[in-house]
């Protein structure tokens, strides 16, 4: 048999995927029931990660000015202007968390 042959024999049969009238899903009456859970996994996983950048940038910008002020007084602190003990209250100053608006105040 040539290689000619088998292409046509090949052809001829034409048993190459699920469009075809002797495909599989044509002997039970069309795809699997779950077929819907691979999209929706695979847009979960998408939108996972593109949360997960969303919010790492966000974190990183915010956090922005508290480490440009910590390398001014870091550069002060090396540059002997301040001392050691002004160079700790002023970073913890730095490092506290902000009070959130609209919260309470004792007076």
């Amino acid at each position: 048999m040539s290689i000619n042959e088998t292409i046509a024999t090949v052809v001829a049969d034409d048993h190459w995927g699920p469009w075809r009238e002797s495909g599989p899903w044509h002997d039970g009456g069309g795809p699997p029931a779950f077929w819907p859970i691979f999209p929706i996994l695979w847009f979960l996983v998408i939108a996972a990660i593109i949360t997960a950048v969303v919010l790492y940038n966000r974190r990183r910008v915010a956090e922005g000015p508290r480490r440009a002020g910590e390398a001014r007084l870091a550069e002060r602190y090396a540059a002997g202007e301040i001392d050691e003990n002004e160079y700790r209250l002023r970073r913890d100053v730095l490092r506290e968390k902000p009070a959130k608006p609209g919260g309470t105040t004792k007076d």
